[in-house]
């Protein structure tokens, strides 16, 4: 592995934590990109996976007051059903259609998202649980949670620092589903790779407490349109790579 392109991983890790505390999503779309540059598709998204489910802990606890249980309960069994199905056909899935997926929905999710239309939507009561398992559907199939997860979540929790404490429980459940499944199918993934997870695990780790200082004083509004950006470039990035 080049040890630039490992030093770069590191500093992804750390920025994203940073970044996504505030936004409540986008640390595997930030990180999955740069990982993607020393291994498979299938390994990055299990190594990532491990690095969001450190993150998550760590900004879980951190915030563990303000956490919406209510909410949890409601949507929490969901989530996990999801993510299950989609870690099990993780496995089943090609690497180069798994790209076009993730890329594809890289590209279209955020788009949508900053259009005003689209940010006033809201899932129906009724069916917010749908997006509920979609979320950890689509966390399980690539780690890409956090989008939908906001469509259902951000109008029932408008204040920001429950809304950053509930999506960090609601995330660690997912990779609390989805990593022993990746384990179970490519454990090679992760364990041919621990020293490069842990040092991606700790850079996470240190962004989070730079993130809730972030959370506390900064509008997140703005950081969301940024991640945004990033992410949208890096569908185009997975599309790519799955053409080639």
């Amino acid at each position: 592995m080049e040890i630039e392109i490992i030093i770069l991983a590191i500093i992804a890790s750390f920025t994203a934590a940073v970044l996504t505390v505030p936004a409540g999503f986008g640390l595997s779309t930030m990180l999955t990109p740069v990982v993607l540059m020393l291994m498979s598709p299938h390994e990055a998204v299990a190594v990532v996976a491990v690095v969001h489910g450190a993150h998550n802990a760590g900004k879980s606890w951190s915030l563990w007051e303000n956490i919406n249980f209510q909410a949890f309960r409601h949507y929490g069994i969901w989530l996990i059903l999801g993510a299950l199905i989609g870690a099990i056909l993780q496995n089943q899935v090609p690497q180069k259609p798994l790209l076009g997926i993730m890329g594809v929905f890289l590209i279209i999710l955020p788009l949508l998202t900053l259009s005003k239309s689209w940010k006033d939507y809201r899932i129906p009561e009724e069916k917010d649980r749908i997006g509920g398992f979609g979320s950890g559907f689509m966390g399980g199939l690539s780690g890409h949670q956090g989008a939908l997860r906001a469509m259902f979540l951000t109008n029932k929790l408008p204040d920001k620092m429950t809304y950053a404490a509930t999506a960090s429980i609601f995330a660690l459940c997912v990779d609390l589903t989805r990593i022993p499944v990746y384990l179970f199918f490519r454990s090679e993934g992760i364990t041919s790779n621990l020293e490069l997870t842990f040092a991606l695990v700790i850079a996470a780790l240190i962004g989070v407490r730079v993130g809730k200082k972030w959370l506390e004083s900064m509008k997140s509004e703005s950081i969301r349109k940024g991640i945004m950006i990033g992410i949208i470039a890096s569908g185009f990035f997975y599309l790519f790579e799955a053409l080639t």
